[in-house]
């Protein structure tokens, strides 16, 4: 069951893609790591163990900070995608709210692997 607010982090996320600001999919994660546009990511816990080698030894390269949430049905709902493996937001002021609602007290801090 989701939160109250993961579901608002969700809400968030569909804004988000709406404006353009995220990155969907391993691939899409992947590309906008490695040209320094990522501000957060949010990985599915069910993603598979082959999507999780390919993103996260990059994403902990690049310092970008990571969280684990959701299934891969709702994080590709919230963007209007089939399931997804991980969403990147690549605008600040996004990331900074949507790591707020699933890390309280951590939106400045390191990263952590265990979010709503």
């Amino acid at each position: 069951m989701t939160t109250d607010s993961g579901r608002r982090a969700l809400s968030l996320l569909g804004l988000a893609a709406r404006a353009g600001a995220v990155a969907a999919g391993t691939e899409r994660v992947r590309e906008a790591a490695r040209a320094g546009r990522l501000r957060y990511v949010i990985v599915a816990r069910d993603a598979a163990a082959n999507a999780r080698s390919k993103v996260m030894p990059l994403l902990a390269a690049r310092g970008v900070p990571v969280v684990e949430a959701f299934d891969r049905a709702r994080l590709g709902d919230a963007v209007g995608k089939a399931s997804l493996s991980a969403a990147g937001l690549t605008d600040a002021s996004f990331a900074a709210r949507i790591r707020m609602l699933l890390e309280p007290g951590r939106a400045g801090g390191t990263d952590r692997r265990d979010g709503s």
